[in-house]
């Protein structure tokens, strides 16, 4: 189903692997009065859990402008090893290295192992985006509307962009050169759930567009304020893949905003 969805929506699927043994591993999603959620998982153990290296497809990874994964993937071997390894392909090849930690504390063994675990490839990352509540998991409780417990902590001396989410009230930016915010736009939530996701795919669409922005910060804003509505847009319907809006219906949001 998910290799289908895919496919229909143009995405090349060659890299994908299919186990014969293990099932896709399944999400719980409970949502709460605010559209907030929590999550439940089932991972027995599941399909990407027992990712190998030798079952990547490094062409393709050289052949890619941005390498785009996340920290689940830390938490098992194989599929760490797998993770590793696809990294330095990455790398060696020159790829944007894109990074949203995702924490998911219960499928980590415990709290300090996910903070080990998250930071461990923190320092070759070109781009970051991360959560309020990531960095004050991260940084056991720092405040993370101070800029700089976000400069000091977590920008390290690869990182070209962080991006701190900030829900509906939009993101902030940070890079070696400047630094801001740009606003959310309102909207009825009725579940946040692949807001982030989406954020992220508005900001990759862009720097694939124009890898010249992280240096410019007029298209920077432009293209966090795309990334913002996408998210916005996600958060007015259920569900993680039907609410992910098309880039006409984001645009078209844009001009009726205003912003």
């Amino acid at each position: 189903m998910l290799a289908d969805i895919l496919k229909q929506n143009n995405v090349d699927n060659s890299g994908m692997r299919f186990d014969k043994e293990a099932r896709t591993a399944l999400a719980f999603v409970t949502l709460r009065a605010d559209g907030e959620r929590e999550f439940m998982f089932f991972r027995n153990p599941s399909a990407d859990m027992l990712l190998t290296e030798a079952e990547l497809d490094k062409d393709l990874i050289k052949k890619s402008m941005i390498f785009h994964y996340g920290s689940i993937s830390l938490i098992h071997d194989p599929c760490k090893s797998a993770h590793l390894a696809a990294l330095q392909v990455a790398k060696k090849a020159g790829c944007i290295l894109s990074y949203d930690p995702n924490l998911r504390l219960a499928l980590w063994p415990s709290a300090d192992a996910a903070r080990t675990g998250i930071m461990s490839i923190w320092e070759l990352a070109d781009v970051i985006k991360i959560s309020e509540e990531e960095i004050e998991f991260l940084t056991r409780g720092d405040d993370p509307r101070d800029d700089k417990v976000v400069m000091t902590k977590l920008f390290y001396p690869n990182t070209k962009l962080l991006i701190v989410t900030e829900g509906p009230n939009g993101c902030r930016y940070y890079t070696k050169d400047f630094h801001g915010k740009v606003g959310g736009i309102k909207v009825k939530c009725v579940d946040t759930t692949g807001a982030g996701d989406a954020f992220v795919g508005g900001v990759l669409n862009s720097l694939a567009s124009n890898p010249q922005l992280l240096k410019d910060e007029k298209k920077l804003r432009d293209a966090l304020k795309f990334a913002n509505v996408c998210g916005a847009i996600t958060v007015t319907e259920r569900g993680a893949i039907p609410s992910l809006p098309t880039k006409e219906v984001v645009l078209k949001k844009l001009q009726e905003t205003g912003a």
